[in-house]
């Protein structure tokens, strides 16, 4: 194996948590390499996922901001570039914290590019991490097989950002899995453009009961969702569009719909004022665990099935979508659920009921516990218990939880970081959605370079965490104020 020069700093993934640990890192000073095992970058923000869902949860449900950061940073370089469009911000969105900043997908995965050069960020790309280097407990580097063959990299201090741990675990750190039978289904996503939209607004306005109202009803009432349905003029006013029960249901019985997952689809943005739809929940496949090359197999499979059918559907039953037509299918599922990497806290369900503040906060967020996908249309339209059992999981009076920094911080391990959706919780309060992965990953990078530069461990940082608060907020991250 080769052996090249030692980095302060090596990240392990490149999508959201990776990319935002790579520039936080860069810019507290450390000498920072990022590896992908793919030659793109963004993962779920622009490969795998839904496209702008990222920037849902700017603001809690009292319209309080606590997703700052790199965050903030990429949607408004999108943003005044004119490829994101304006937060959602109507009452009613407001009032479900879901106040939705759709992106161009694609922009963001160039603009991405623009940042690691801008910050000095080292790549390398179309390489896989296979394995850690350690001396006891301590990691000291990584191992990667790419065309070069099998590769040692040193590092002082690596950070896990491949979405489902696999570097902690073999790392030697403790995890926490659902099971194949438990866990939640993965997604193809898809993008149509055509649409008529004008035409789809006309019919939610005739059919108000038919479209799911439970993504704003944090707090609003069922009447008053309605009456934003019944004056709809303008698809952007509601951010994501879930439901059609009829129709779906007509579809069901003559076998032209399958039974893994409802209707329904985000928006995306395109130069020229163009809004595309993006079908995330058009393919759920249950029963697959993201450590199982097989299963993973068989899913990718399954979802593609499962796109053919929505899509015959979609030309066949939606109004407006007769002359649409795809222009994108995601190269890869959408990993919903894996590891999670157990760390000197795990978040619990009651933090998250109770908006409970840490002394070692490294950041926020407002979503949540409990939201877990399930793949049959037999859970759809329970309107009144799912959106009861929602608010008894919301963080209380619609404001906000700390994340400590010692969920990012894996046990039986030294040197190492754990960022994105596996970093420790309990599974309810499981910490996938973008906006939190980004959150963390900025955490982590900033972290990894205090460590790298007073040669301390991770572990070590726990005991004072004030510089890392520091550079943080200098950073834009937002540590205090909500609620």
């Amino acid at each position: 194996m080769n052996a090249i020069k030692e980095y302060d700093v090596i990240i392990c993934g490149g999508g959201t948590s990776g990319c935002s640990a790579a520039i936080s890192a860069a810019r507290a000073g450390a000498n920072t390499l990022l590896i992908e095992r793919i030659g793109s970058l963004g993962g779920q923000m622009n490969i795998s996922g839904p496209p702008g869902f990222a920037y849902a949860h700017f603001f809690n449900p009292l319209g309080e901001q606590d997703i700052g950061g790199i965050m903030e940073e990429t949607y408004n370089r999108l943003y005044k570039s004119g490829h994101a469009l304006p937060h959602i911000k109507t009452p009613i969105r407001l009032k479900a914290g879901y106040t939705f900043s759709y992106i161009d997908p694609d922009w963001w995965g160039l603009m991405i590019f623009e940042m690691m050069t801008e910050n000095n960020v080292n790549l390398l790309l179309h390489s896989l991490v296979v394995d850690v280097l350690k001396e006891g407990n301590i990691v000291k580097g990584v191992v990667v097989e790419n065309a070069n063959g099998r590769v040692e990299i040193p590092g002082k201090i690596v950070i896990d950002c491949t979405g489902e741990g696999d570097i902690a675990a073999r790392a030697g750190a403790p995890f926490e899995m659902a099971s194949r039978e438990e866990i939640q289904p993965h997604t193809v996503s898809f993008t149509v453009d055509g649409v008529d939209w004008d035409k789809l607004c006309k019919y939610i306005r005739e059919n108000p009961e038919d479209i799911e109202w439970l993504a704003f009803s944090s707090t609003s009432s069922h009447e008053e969702v309605m009456e934003v349905f019944k004056n709809l003029t303008d698809i952007t006013e509601l951010g994501e569009v879930q439901g059609f029960f009829s129709l779906r249901d007509k579809a069901l019985a003559k076998g032209d719909w399958h039974k893994f997952s409802g209707v329904g689809f985000f928006l995306m943005p395109r130069e020229g004022g163009r809004i595309l739809a993006h079908l995330q929940h058009s393919s759920q496949v249950p029963n697959v665990l993201p450590t199982d090359a097989w299963d993973l197999t068989r899913g990718e499979i399954e979802c593609r099935r499962q796109i053919l059918i929505a899509w015959r559907f979609f030309k066949n039953y939606m109004p407006g979508f007769e002359n649409a037509y795809i222009t994108r299918v995601c190269p890869e599922m959408r990993i919903r659920e894996g590891r999670r990497i157990m760390g000197d806290y795990k978040l619990t369900t009651d933090d998250v009921r109770m908006a409970r503040k840490f002394d070692d906060v490294i950041g926020k967020s407002h979503f949540p516990s409990g939201g877990h996908h399930l793949a049959t249309v037999d859970t759809l339209g329970m309107h009144d218990k799912s959106a009861r059992d929602r608010k008894e999981r919301s963080p209380e009076g619609g404001g906000s939880y700390d994340l400590p920094y010692r969920i990012l911080v894996p046990q039986k391990v030294e040197n190492m970081l754990v960022a994105g959706k596996m970093v420790s919780t309990d599974r309810d309060p499981y910490l996938r959605f973008l906006q939190q992965t980004m959150v963390t990953g900025q955490a982590a990078g900033v972290a990894a370079a205090i460590c790298a530069t007073r040669n301390i461990t991770p572990r070590d940082l726990e005991k004072d965490v004030s510089e890392l608060q520091r550079i943080l907020t200098a950073q834009g991250a937002i540590l205090k104020g909500t609620h």
